[in-house]
Parts: structure tokens; C-alpha cells; sequence
């Protein structure tokens, strides 16, 4: 039987919410990830660096003793943002930068940024400290097409950030379009981004034909099909400058299937198989752990993990939910059907 040994992998881009939600998910992650970036666009956001060092306990409080487990976080930039807590972030090691939402584009980021010249001051405080901007690639005009919003964000705003802070260290989170692709791959090795699983085995079909398909919805939502080949590509090719970011994203059942299904896709049980799976399709699988291991802590200037994780090409059938001991019913990407790699040592 086929097995894939590769060095344990970080995923630089997962929530895992708070409360009852953040106990029942977070060992999906722990039992595959050495570390995690967790965002920070709880309800209320995290804001300063005192709330995400109060976060981080609780993350490792509903974290197994069997998981180890690093989380590391990023606050939640706003334009009342002060440069004070900038200084103290870039003095924390546990805080690798700030997330930047557009205010409305996707849970949570009604206090994010609406006016970018606003946070400028914040951005050049970063670009000083060596802090990470993530940034939530999308413009949330109300005139812009759903499926233009990533590629209008990197023209009207992208650019011109990287063109005012030219040292400033950037991650364009969750590409799913050619032009994300271009965007980083075409600009100098302070800029780099994040490839979630479903971005690169799905495109926008998934959503729709057969019927709405709303565990699959997600911000930004699926594209063509030319841009998953993009990705694909892109996450394949061995350039550094691209690296895991699952953008797992629990939201209870009835949330997810009601009038006003939430965005994001619940990935964690079953990550680093869909990734196996993608690279595999590409005929790529020795290029999972520089992807999934390698590239992303050489970008924060961690050192690489040593542990292993073994995934087995092995069918099995991923379960339609999950259901917690309160009650929290989640249904996974890809719930009821069948996946051809499986986790089996971590």
C-alpha cells in the first residue's frame, strides 16, 4: 500500500472561533499541524495584543496533551489601530503580524478596514518592525462581481500598497485567481500567499450544478476552472513564495444551511488528505511537504518542524457531520463521500 512520509506541516491560515466551537475543533488541527496561524476575527475581533495572548491560552487549553501544538496569532487591523500596539505586537513572539479585512468582506470584518489611507501610519510601522500584513484580498463594492473581487483588490489596492511600503512583508491569504498567482509570483520574496484546499481540487461548479451546495461556499468564493488550474500550478511549481493555508472555517449546521448560509468551508478533519489528493492529481506528490512544511515557516523565520506525519492511500468515507459533546453539529467539506488518502500516524 502507498504511504507519503513527509516532515508535520503548519497551516498558516485556519479559525478555530472561541468558546464551546474552539474546544470541540481544535484538536482536528492539532492531530495534523505542529503550529497554526489563527485569525483573529472573533466576535468582538481581537484587537490588541493582550486579547490575542488571553486567546492563545485558550486555544491550548482545548488542545489534547497528546497534540502538540504552537498557535500563533495576528490582530485584527483597524483603522483606530494605535502605532503603541504595533510596537508591543512586533515585541511579542507569538504575534506574527496583522490581518487586514476590508470591512464587510467576509464573518466578522464588520470592524475591519474601510479606507486604506487611513492605516497607512500602521503600515509603515509595520514595514519598520518587520511585521506580516495577511490580507483578505477582495474589494466589497457593491458594483464589483463577486468573481472580480480578488482581481479588483490586487489592482485598486494591492499594488499600491507594495508599491508605498516596498519592504513590507505580505501575505495575499487564500488566492483563488490567476491574477493572485501573477500578483505574487511576479513581485520581489517579501510577498508570498496562502492555497486552501478546496481552491485547488474545486472550482465554482461544485456550488452549484446538482443544486446549492452551501458547504462548499466560501470567501473568496470558488472560481473557474482556469484559475483552480492556476493554483494548482502555482502551490505545485516548488516556488517558495507559495505555502498551506487551509482557511478551515467552522460554522454550525443550521448556520451553514439556513436563507443566509454563512461562508466557509470546515476542512480540518481532513486537510493534509485533500492536499495529498491535489498534489497527487498534478502528479506532484513530492511536492507536498516543501508546500505544506517547508515554505511557510521559512517565511516567518521559524524553524522547520521534526516530527513526521504518514498519510496512507487508503479509501475512506468522510463523515456528513460531526457532532460535539454541546450539541455543535459541523458538516465537513466533502461529508458523506469518499477520500483516497488518510492520516494514519501524526
Amino acid at each position: 500500500m502507498q504511504t507519503l512520509t513527509i516532515i508535520q506541516p503548519d497551516d498558516w491560515h485556519l479559525h478555530l472561533r472561541d468558546d464551546a466551537m474552539l474546544s470541540f475543533v481544535a484538536n482536528f488541527s492539532a492531530r495534523q499541524f505542529a503550529r497554526a496561524l489563527v485569525m483573529p476575527n472573533l466576535s468582538p475581533p481581537i484587537l490588541t495584543v493582550a486579547q490575542a495572548l488571553h486567546y492563545r491560552r485558550r486555544i491550548l487549553a482545548a488542545v489534547a496533551e497528546k497534540h502538540p501544538f504552537e498557535p500563533y496569532l495576528c490582530l485584527y487591523l483597524s483603522e483606530n489601530t494605535s502605532p503603541g500596539e504595533i510596537e508591543k505586537a512586533a515585541q511579542t513572539p507569538w504575534i506574527l503580524g496583522c490581518k487586514l479585512y476590508p470591512a464587510g468582506a467576509t464573518t466578522h470584518s464588520e470592524a475591519g478596514v474601510g479606507k486604506l489611507e487611513k492605516i497607512y501610519p500602521l503600515l509603515e510601522r509595520m514595514e519598520s518592525r518587520d511585521l506580516v500584513l495577511q490580507v483578505h484580498g477582495e474589494v466589497t463594492d457593491g458594483d464589483i462581481d463577486i468573481f472580480d473581487r480578488e482581481r479588483v483588490f490586487i489592482e485598486r489596492a494591492l499594488q499600491s500598497i507594495h508599491r508605498r511600503f516596498p519592504r513590507l512583508r505580505i501575505v495575499l491569504e487564500h488566492i483563488t485567481t490567476r491574477e493572485g498567482v501573477e500578483f505574487v509570483t511576479q513581485t520581489p520574496a517579501n510577498i508570498a500567499g496562502t492555497i486552501t484546499p478546496q481552491h485547488l481540487l474545486y472550482n465554482r461548479n461544485i456550488l452549484l450544478v446538482g443544486g446549492i451546495r452551501p458547504h462548499y461556499y466560501c470567501l473568496p468564493v470558488l472560481k473557474r476552472e482556469s484559475h483552480r488550474q492556476a493554483l494548482l500550478e502555482a502551490a505545485t511549481s516548488g516556488n517558495p513564495k507559495f505555502f498551506l493555508g487551509t482557511d478551515s472555517a467552522p460554522h454550525a449546521r443550521e448556520r451553514k444551511e439556513s436563507p443566509c448560509g454563512c461562508a466557509g468551508c470546515f476542512s480540518a478533519p481532513l486537510a493534509m488528505e485533500l492536499y495529498a489528493e491535489a498534489f497527487e492529481q498534478a502528479g506532484s506528490l513530492d511536492k507536498l511537504e516543501s508546500f505544506a512544511s517547508h515554505h511557510g515557516a521559512d517565511f516567518y523565520r521559524l524553524p522547520r518542524n521534526r516530527a513526521t506525519i504518514t498519510l496512507e492511500a487508503s479509501e475512506w468515507e468522510v463523515p456528513e457531520h460531526y457532532v460535539s459533546p454541546t450539541g455543535i453539529e459541523i458538516a465537513p467539506l466533502r461529508g458523506g463521500e469518499s477520500c483516497r488518502w488518510r492520516l494514519v500516524s501524526d
